[in-house]
């Protein structure tokens, strides 16, 4: 990008509305892509394909988190190189088949194979999405922005399940329910293609700030995997609690609906249950972002997993549908504390110019939380019972907290008392 045209960038929200707000929309099609699933899909499994383990039923979401995670990783290291929107794009286009699969395939691994092409997609947009938002707001309003992407994309989840519950209630499992993600893809694509400027430029004109972090020795990309996984300590506890948050996640998407057909539920009370997490995580988000911008980052995320922790416990209760409709709510709160925080905090301390590459590396080890839950709700639900896999995960939600708690350092500039590159 020429000097000229790097001068006449300006960071901030307001300075990028109309491009924001047209980001906040192409979200929410994406959260709309898994939304349509997290209901219906788990009881496709059991009386369409006539699945009887829960790891057989759950193996979607494995092959789903695995490669979200891996395109990820693709996704932030290649926006660095070549810019994000092609990589937007390329996203909608894997996209295309999901929801044909969905409605139509013929055995249950057309709908693995679904999930692999929908992890494509969600690893490619939703980073894109994220990092291209970060570009365009500076470092003054990172959890506002992330609060408000994330409520997009989790509200768009919350009410695409909802709505594909009410449609399977009234005319059955399949196809109708996923006939919505024909919309998400082609609106989405269209957006993408016409309307989504690069921010690449944003990027660029941010790392020339003065007050900008600047790179660390040794900052190769192997470097940096290691920095971000395991060398830092911040970095390396926002890491865990990303894969904690997703493993608990993978739980409330997979097991949770079998738990709750289980105990007799109809599919419009689970479609409830099952969308009443996404939306209060979608709508809380857009206070919890901001106000971890005023309050900082690190009590956020680790008051949040405790939250978690709790409501995923409550669900062991007796049957009894007003709790579990809390227990939703309660869950929902708690993620909402988290998801954009902790996007926020790794905004506040890589340089810009290696900004989506970390945020790569991030969500590789958050999105594999998804196969990591599935995997380990289906193993211990199969050999202990579903009531035993909750706590097991309700646990470990608990114990990340802690290591959030005891390990992780500030790092919201106002704060924060150590250099943004310490370990």
């Amino acid at each position: 990008m020429s000097a000229k045209a790097t001068s006449a960038l300006r960071l901030g929200l307001a300075a990028n509305a109309t491009q924001f707000w047209l980001l906040v929309a192409v979200n929410a099609f994406v959260g709309s892509m898994v939304g349509i699933e997290r209901d219906v899909l788990p009881l496709v499994g059991q009386r369409v394909f006539g699945l009887v383990s829960e790891t057989a039923v759950l193996s979607f979401i494995v092959t789903f988190g695995f490669t979200k995670a891996l395109a990820n990783l693709y996704a932030g290291r290649t926006a660095d190189r070549t810019g994000r929107k092609p990589l937007l794009v390329a996203g909608w286009l894997f996209a295309i088949p999901v929801p044909f699969l969905l409605m139509f395939a013929p055995a249950w691994g057309w709908i693995v194979l679904a999930n692999v092409l929908l992890g494509i997609n969600q690893g490619l947009c939703w980073s894109m999405t994220v990092v291209m938002k970060i570009d365009l707001v500076g470092p003054k309003q990172r959890g506002l922005a992330m609060g408000l992407n994330e409520f997009a994309g989790y509200l768009a989840v919350g009410v695409a399940a909802y709505l594909s519950g009410a449609i399977a209630a009234a005319y059955g499992l399949r196809p109708w329910p996923f006939a919505l993600g024909i919309v998400s893809v082609f609106g989405a694509l269209v957006l993408s293609v016409f309307f989504v400027h690069e921010t690449h430029g944003h990027a660029h004109f941010e790392a020339a700030r003065a007050d900008s972090p600047r790179p660390v020795a040794g900052s190769s990309f192997a470097a940096l995997f290691a920095r971000v996984s395991w060398n830092d300590r911040t970095l390396s506890s926002i890491s865990q609690a990303g894969l904690v948050n997703n493993l608990n996640d993978g739980l409330a998407w997979g097991l949770l609906p079998l738990h709750f057909a289980a105990a007799g539920l109809a599919i419009e009370r689970i479609a409830i249950l099952s969308a009443a997490y996404p939306v209060v995580w979608g709508v809380c988000q857009l206070g919890t972002g901001a106000l971890s911008d005023r309050l900082g980052r690190k009590w956020m995320i680790a008051a949040g997993m405790w939250t978690q922790a709790v409501a995923i416990a409550l669900f062991l209760a007796p049957v009894n549908f007003a709790l579990w409709l809390a227990a939703a709510v309660l869950l929902g709160v708690g993620t909402a504390m988290v998801y954009p925080t902790l996007l926020a905090a790794i905004g506040d301390v890589v340089d810009p110019l290696v900004r989506a590459s970390s945020v790569g590396v991030y969500r590789l080890w958050r999105d594999s939380g998804y196969a990591f839950g599935a995997l380990l709700s289906g193993i211990v639900a199969h050999a202990l019972g579903q009531s035993a896999a909750i706590a097991v995960v309700a646990a470990l939600t608990l114990g990340s907290g802690a290591i959030v708690a005891v390990r992780m350092r500030e790092t919201l500039a106002s704060t924060r008392t150590f250099s943004p590159q310490g370990v």
